[in-house]
Order: structure tokens, then C-alpha cells, then sequence
């Protein structure tokens, strides 16, 4: 049994909101917005964790001051570390080498947020901050770099003497607490999700663990190698999560990273069940900003709430072997249709307006080894940039399955037919018109299959109004009005992208 509440409902800062919120001083939200917005998640939405990011952003390593600073009256109710939490997503040096640095200063925090929560609450029962997410986790040797630098360079540290004869760094400065921090991989790739499990247990070797968190993510497996084959990955991983939780007689607590766009996971305020019944082993889900922001603030609680009282359980058995054989052939031919929409894509991208200030963050796409010299923006971008022409990235990479092949998928992807039919309502058959000629008769391919389901959709008429002005202007050579375009759109669909 493990002494601590693990959170249900992960608020994150990703950009994918279309409506500001009414605390916000600017569009791009940043600094002093996201501590109200920490505060706000907490007291009025109900979300039992934020996720706080020093990744791609200006580091605020003063954040738990300033919520008890700003927000005494609530903290004291609802304490940080045991109500409440904190977790921090830190760069990964062994990709974001520019960025690495911040890592140390991100961990050197985590003993001063300490230091004023014990002050604050007057005990050092429960630290307000001790698990850091790290993105783009490939091998253990990553996790146990961060766990061992921390528990090695920042608690060990306070025993050393200054110099010679001198006093020690604790008796200096004070102690370092906690002691240890738990690690939390995010794994973002197809590879990395297929072999968690041994990178999990490869870390979880030489550790007096009774439990650890892992987090799926949901929206760049699927940019980088199409949505069907980032749920068949989600799935295989949850499943390999479960055998190594029995295995290693240790909770695991999966958390899934899923946004509101059908492409990103298809958690809306109006989707909570059907998301949740999907992924039925998952612990944590994440609301991003698109959920909070763009939809009536009623409807966000009560699906808040859902999500609080839902009870895990574990995934149905399917054919893992036949599902990585659909991720295979999807990602091949979706990675193709991509490299031809590529120019597309970024150049309608360049116009979806920002809502955080954040810098770009690296992913497969970002390396010319990995697909040709295919470079893409950030996902929500990329998202955006497709719905707008008419053109639902839930599309890509269908055209290589038949009838029997989607039968067999919707026995382990339930949610399928559920997902493109919300996806078609953007769908605009202008866009073909400005397909290159390659991917017309693909994307035609698709649609016949769509068609030859029955799957129903209403198409959404506003949408298409949007989305033809911004198809013709594209026609016509781009200029800045397509930005209002942009977001009309966005608005009518409840999410930028």
C-alpha cells in the first residue's frame, strides 16, 4: 500500500486553447498567468495535480512561494504535496542539449520550494514538490540520471564540509529535503511505448520503490506516426504496464496525455466516458487548456468530476501481435501522405496564433534523419493548420486498410468510428483542391472507406463556411486575415488545435 494520494486529473499548460481565459493579461500566456491558472485548476476546477513545465519556456523556480504567497487561505486548507501537487516537467538532456542546464536549476529548487513550505505549514511532513516528469524517455539510464544526481549532487551535498575544519553545507545553509524524488518517464515515441516495460523495470532495479508513475503520451506518437497507431501503441503499453505491475509486485500508475481534438485523445467535457472506457487501466488523465478555456466552466467540473471517481481497471486482452502489425502499415503509409502535406502544413501553421510563450519543442519530426528532411511545427500547430483546410488529420494513413483490417482495428481501438465521426464534421471536400495531386486519389481512398462503414457525421456547416474562406485565400496567395480565420474556426470546434 502506498501512504500518498495519486491525483486523478492532471491540469498541463499545453497551448491548445482558442478562448483566453478571463485571468489572463495577454493571449500568450506566461509568468504570472500560470500561477493564477495553478490556483484556479486547484480551487475552482477540482484537478488534484498541475503540471508545472521548465521545458521549452523561461523557468519560474519560485512557483510554491508565490502560491503561498498570493493564495495563503487556500493552501492552508488544501496542502500542497499531500492535497494537492506540484510536478515539474524538466528538459531531457539527452535531446534538449540547449536547454539541459535547466534541469539543475529545476532540481535545485525542489529543496527551496521545501524550505518555504516549511515554513508555510510549520512541519516538514510532506514536501510540496517530489516527482519530476521527463519527457522523451528513451532508456532507464535517463531516469536514473536525474534520480541519482538529485539524491547524489543536492541531499548528499548538505554533509560535506565547506573546506577543511569548516563547518558542513547543512550547518551553513540549512538541510536539503527530501531526500530522494520520484521520476516519472513520459514516453513519446511508438519504440520507447513498446519496450516501457523494460525500461521501467530496468529502473526500477536497486530502488526500494512501492509504486511509480508513468505517463503516455497521446498527441506526439500520433503527429509523428498517425492516430491509430498511437492507440495501438497507448494500448500495448498500458497492457506490458499491467504484466510488469504483477511481475515486480509494484502499483504502477499509468497517466495518459490526451487533448481535446479527436487526433490528440478526444477528452472533451462531453467525451469523459467514452475516453475513460478506452483507456479503463489508466490512473491520471490530463486536462489541457482546451478543455478548461473552451468549454462552459459547469460542464468542465462535472466532467472533472467524472474523471475524479472513476475506478481503473484493466485493459481487455487483445492480439498485441496483430496490433503492432496495424502500427506498421498505418505509420508507414501516414508518414508518407505527410512528407507530400508537409509545405502545406507549415505554411498555414505560421499563422495559428500563439497562446503560450513557449519555444519549440523536439520531436521526430525535428530531425532530418527521421523522415527525409521533413520538419513540422509543434503538434497543436500541425493540428490547426489541418482542420482549417478542411482536412482532419484522423484521415491520414487510412487509405492503406481495407474493411477486414478496420473490423479488426475497432476490436481493439473501440473508440474509432466514435472518433471520425466527430473528426468528419471538419471535414471540407474543397480541400482537395489544394492537395498536391499525389494525395488526392488517397484521400479519396479514404473517404470511400469511411463512406463503405456508415459511419455518420453531420457535417458542421459554420466550419465549413471558415474553412472554404481560408482554402480560397490560400488559392489566392496567403496574408494575414487567414489568422482570423484561423481562430473563428477554432472557436466553432472548441479547440485551436
Amino acid at each position: 500500500m502506498i501512504s500518498r494520494k495519486i491525483p486523478k486529473v492532471m491540469s498541463t499548460q499545453h497551448p491548445d486553447n482558442v478562448s483566453i481565459p478571463f485571468f489572463a493579461e495577454t493571449s500568450d500566456m506566461s509568468g504570472e498567468d500560470e500561477i493564477q491558472e495553478a490556483y484556479y485548476a486547484f480551487s475552482h476546477l477540482g484537478c488534484c495535480e498541475q503540471m508545472w513545465d521548465s521545458e521549452g519556456k523561461e523557468v519560474d523556480n519560485y512557483v510554491v512561494k508565490k502560491l503561498f504567497t498570493k493564495y495563503s487561505y487556500f493552501f492552508k486548507q488544501k496542502r500542497l504535496g499531500r492535497d494537492v501537487f506540484l510536478t515539474l516537467r524538466v528538459p531531457n538532456p539527452a535531446v534538449e542539449k540547449e536547454e539541459a542546464k535547466i534541469l539543475l536549476e529545476t532540481l535545485e529548487s525542489i529543496p527551496r520550494s521545501f524550505d518555504v513550505a516549511k515554513i508555510f505549514y510549520e512541519d516538514e511532513t510532506y514536501p510540496p514538490v517530489f516527482e519530476v516528469i521527463l519527457p522523451l524517455t528513451t532508456s532507464a539510464i535517463e531516469l536514473d540520471r536525474i534520480y541519482y544526481f538529485y539524491k547524489n549532487f543536492l541531499y548528499e551535498r548538505q554533509y560535506k564540509k565547506i573546506y577543511d575544519e569548516d563547518i558542513t553545507l547543512a550547518e551553513w545553509i540549512g538541510k536539503f529535503l527530501p531526500e530522494e524524488i520520484n521520476i516519472i518517464p513520459l514516453f513519446e515515441d511508438v519504440p520507447s511505448m513498446l519496450s516501457c516495460d523494460k525500461i521501467v523495470s530496468a529502473y526500477l532495479n536497486n530502488k526500494n520503490l512501492n509504486y511509480i508513475r508513468v505517463f503516455l503520451a497521446r498527441s506526439d506518437p500520433a503527429m509523428n506516426y498517425g492516430v491509430i497507431s498511437a492507440i495501438l501503441a497507448n494500448k500495448i503499453a498500458l497492457k506490458k504496464l499491467e504484466n510488469l505491475s504483477k511481475e515486480k509486485e509494484i502499483e504502477i500508475y499509468p497517466i495518459l496525455g490526451a487533448g481535446s481534438p479527436p487526433f490528440r485523445g478526444n477528452l472533451t467535457p462531453y467525451t469523459v466516458e467514452k475516453v475513460l472506457s478506452e483507456y479503463s487501466s489508466v490512473e491520471t488523465f490530463t486536462v489541457q487548456s482546451a478543455f478548461k478555456y473552451d468549454n462552459p466552466v459547469e460542464h468542465v467540473i462535472e466532467a472533472i468530476r467524472k474523471i475524479k471517481n472513476f475506478v481503473r481497471i484493466p485493459l481487455k486482452d487483445f492480439d498485441e501481435k496483430l496490433a503492432n502489425s496495424f502500427i506498421e502499415k498505418t505509420s508507414e503509409q501516414y508518414r508518407k501522405e505527410v512528407e507530400y502535406l508537409a509545405p502545406l502544413i507549415n505554411e498555414v501553421s505560421k499563422y495559428v496564433p500563439k497562446r503560450r510563450m513557449r519555444k519549440l519543442h523536439v520531436g521526430l519530426f525535428g530531425y532530418a534523419r527521421s523522415i527525409g528532411s521533413v520538419r513540422l511545427p509543434r503538434v497543436i500547430s500541425f493540428c490547426c493548420a489541418c482542420y482549417s483546410i478542411g482536412l482532419p488529420p484522423e484521415l491520414f494513413g487510412l487509405s492503406i486498410l481495407n474493411k477486414e483490417d478496420f473490423k479488426e482495428i475497432k476490436n481493439i481501438y473501440k473508440n474509432i468510428e466514435f472518433d471520425l465521426s466527430i473528426a468528419m464534421q471538419y471535414f471540407n471536400p474543397k480541400c482537395l483542391e489544394i492537395l498536391p495531386s499525389e494525395l488526392k486519389e488517397i484521400f479519396i481512398n479514404s473517404l470511400e472507406l469511411i463512406n463503405s462503414l456508415n459511419i455518420s457525421y453531420e457535417p458542421d456547416l459554420n466550419h465549413r463556411e471558415k474553412t472554404t474562406q481560408i482554402i480560397k485565400i490560400i488559392k489566392n496567395g496567403f496574408n494575414q486575415s487567414i489568422t482570423d480565420l484561423l481562430t473563428e474556426a477554432a472557436y466553432i470546434r472548441r479547440f485551436l488545435g
